[in-house]
């Protein structure tokens, strides 16, 4: 079963990598098991092991069962908790429709709700404007550098 696992270091075992995951983790008051992976970043997707996915290394060795076609889900929603009773395998579709959206974009700025699929717009209509006026400014900037060495005047 451990052989299913992308990116994991070949000297593990089943034994040795469920006794590599209880060393590196810490239990929360919550009841999530926090793993410690490699970096520093806490909060989000882990990997140990020879750069194996922690989550997945641990639905592998503690539940069993690991179709590599399905996606590992947390029902805790914490990235880098191993607890197997927070650990379950779903469909890429299912995972993606369970997946929360963000009310905001990352500046801040309120999503609008698409028509069309009553979920929140993947992009924000103040960044995208923001965006395409920087590209103006860019390629003016570029279009008048040009005529400029072409000896014309900008126009």
């Amino acid at each position: 079963m451990v052989s299913q696992l992308k990116g994991l270091s070949g000297h593990f075992t089943e034994e040795t990598l469920r006794t590599y995951l209880i060393d590196r983790s810490v239990r929360r008051e919550d009841g999530c098991l926090i793993v410690r992976g490699y970096g520093s970043r806490r909060g989000v997707y882990q990997k140990v092991a020879g750069r194996a996915w922690a989550h997945v290394s641990a639905y592998v060795v503690f539940v069993g069962g690991y179709d590599p076609s399905l996606d590992v889900h947390h029902l805790c929603g914490v990235p880098d908790c191993i607890e197997p009773t927070h650990l379950r395998q779903v469909t890429h579709a299912d995972t993606c429709r369970n997946r929360t959206q963000q009310p905001r974009c990352r500046n801040g700025h309120e999503r609008e709700i698409d028509l069309a699929s009553g979920r929140y717009r993947k992009v924000c209509r103040a960044c995208n404007s923001e965006a395409q006026r920087r590209w103006r400014m860019r390629e003016s900037a570029e279009v008048a550098a040009a005529r400029a060495a072409h000896g014309r005047q900008p126009g």
